[in-house]
């Protein structure tokens, strides 16, 4: 929504965007353990963002034409692409855990890329989103490690390299890094998000305040608009990276 002018001054609410709502309650919010299976625009946009997925990989590779469609065309590119990080990145022996990773791409990238659209709602700009993949990530990671190594997967924390007199201060250091990667992991994305969306309703608000001399914000809106998109795309690709390398040192603690 644009902002208004009200007596001298702006009033442009940027975060009134990110507002978790209710959609059949008069837009009421999630309060308590009462509304937990309350209905919300966040509900929703989760809702679309899954069926986007759908139609994309799904209906996209349905007819694996020889001559592929437009749709056929993104689907695997996007399917190749991932494989091919998970390979290079992780191992050949990591590709058994590719459908995952695919999956938290894809959930992400159609995420940010439908918060774009007017009047949506950005799913990856709740850190209560970002935090639960995060949080999915460091624990199934963590778990996998254990399983795959034992207690050979604690070698990681271990600085062989280092003179004996520092490896204790170093093993602190490494482990206190990794027990911080949840957070940095889920701020990062949420964040990125969180801060292009707001930019954009604060022009927004500008450019329907000033009415015809908005040429400056609407150009703004237009170069922050494509400069969002390019985010949204790279944000995923980030997530999805750091969720490989994450991935590695599991399987590969020793190295």
């Amino acid at each position: 929504m644009a902002g208004k002018y009200v007596e001298g001054e702006f009033n442009i609410h940027p975060m009134d965007q990110f507002k978790v709502e209710g959609l059949f309650n008069g837009g009421a919010t999630p309060q308590g353990f009462a509304d937990l299976f309350m209905i919300t625009n966040q509900t929703l946009w989760i809702a679309l963002t899954v069926l986007a997925i759908i139609g994309l990989m799904v209906l996209g590779s349905r007819g694996r034409a020889n001559v592929p469609t437009r749709m056929q065309s993104v689907a695997e590119l996007t399917y190749g692409f991932i494989y091919k990080m998970v390979e290079d990145v992780t191992g050949k022996d990591a590709v058994k855990y590719f459908p995952h990773i695919m999956t938290l791409f894809l959930f992400i990238l159609f995420a940010n890329l439908l918060a774009l659209i007017p009047t949506s709602f950005s799913v990856t700009s709740h850190i209560a989103v970002t935090a639960v993949l995060a949080l999915m990530v460091f624990v199934s990671v963590t778990v996998l490690g254990f399983v795959l190594n034992g207690v050979g997967f604690l070698s990681m924390f271990w600085p062989k390299d280092a003179p004996a007199a520092l490896r204790p201060v170093l093993a602190i250091i490494e482990l206190i890094s990794y027990f911080v990667r949840p957070v940095s992991h889920s701020i990062r994305l949420g964040a990125n998000l969180m801060a292009g969306h707001a930019v954009l309703k604060v022009f927004a608000g500008f450019a329907g305040a000033l009415g015809l001399g908005a040429v400056f914000p609407i150009f703004a809106i237009t170069a922050i608009y494509g400069l969002e998109v390019l985010v949204a795309v790279i944000q995923a690709y980030v997530f999805t990276i750091l969720t490989c390398v994450y991935l590695k040192d599991a399987l590969h603690p020793h190295h």
